[in-house]
């Protein structure tokens, strides 16, 4: 079996057989947020199954492609669904397009997301840009043997998510007059919803959000020298004296609901870097 290293460098070979352009921006569009692949001006479209040693996505709404071309005149790599933890991949798989993304030339990742709420100043479609998070999946992208040539043993995660992004962000989306909140992502297993005593717990440690993915991507972006981003869509209210049922189309048409803005938040933050 190929090492990391060299299966990385196998897929991004792949992928430039097939797309001459050199990306400086990796974005990673999560559930219901698909469509905003469509701002991009397309040059490839390639199918994960084609590229070696990527996982296949089998999440709903998650169509399974590695879109290629430009976005606000910057030349850029989507993933058009994105892999999960309980989908039954390892963090290392799960993170596997995060490090082709930088091996194809990205210095900056954009990473987006469906959560539900747990700050009761928070409403159901609002965007969170994520300020920090807490890694609740009992595990890590980075354990196991460390290849110096995709980062440092003990990368720091004091400014997981950049400072000047998360500012670029905030100024746009007032200059666009979209609402915006900031706060503490949190990353739990799923793929069930959380129970009232549970949400309690993770707002009682500092979270205001909560989802099953972002938390990997991110560390592993840091680990590669990456610049981080993070944008969060509220799907669902999760207020533990409050709960109530959702269900998972629920959840869908509020991301589709919220994408028209977060479509316009990211062309502006691709545009301005």
């Amino acid at each position: 079996m190929l090492a990391l290293y060299d299966q990385i460098q196998d897929a991004a070979a792949s992928v430039r057989q097939r797309w001459a352009g050199t990306p400086t921006v990796g974005i990673i569009l999560g559930t219901g947020l698909g469509n905003l692949a469509d701002d991009i001006e397309a040059e490839a479209a390639l199918p994960y199954e084609t590229i070696p040693h990527f996982p296949s996505s089998t999440a709903p709404s998650h169509q399974g492609k590695l879109v290629c071309g430009k976005l606000g005149g910057k030349t850029v790599v989507a993933m058009q669904g994105r892999f999960h933890f309980y989908e039954g991949y390892t963090l290392q798989q799960i993170t596997f397009p995060v490090r082709v993304m930088k091996a194809l030339g990205c210095g900056v990742l954009i990473v987006s997301n469906a959560c539900g709420g747990m700050n009761p100043q928070y409403a159901r479609g609002d965007i969170m840009l994520i300020e920090d998070h807490i890694n609740l999946l009992g595990d890590n992208p980075l354990i196991g043997p460390n290849d110096s040539r995709l980062g440092e043993r003990f990368p720091d995660m004091c400014y997981t998510y950049d400072r000047e992004l998360l500012a670029l962000a905030k100024r746009i989306a007032l200059e666009e007059k979209i609402p915006v909140q900031q706060g503490v992502y949190v990353a739990v297993t799923g793929p069930n919803l959380e129970t009232r005593a549970e949400y309690r717990f993770l707002r009682t440690i500092g979270a205001d959000v909560v989802g099953m993915s972002t938390v990997p991507e991110a560390i592993v972006g840091v680990h590669s020298g990456m610049r981080n981003l993070g944008l969060s869509v509220i799907t669902d209210v999760c207020l533990a004296d409050a709960l109530k049922p959702v269900s998972l189309p629920e959840i869908i048409a509020t991301a589709h609901e919220t994408e028209p803005r977060l479509r316009a938040l990211v062309r502006r933050v691709v545009a301005e870097l």
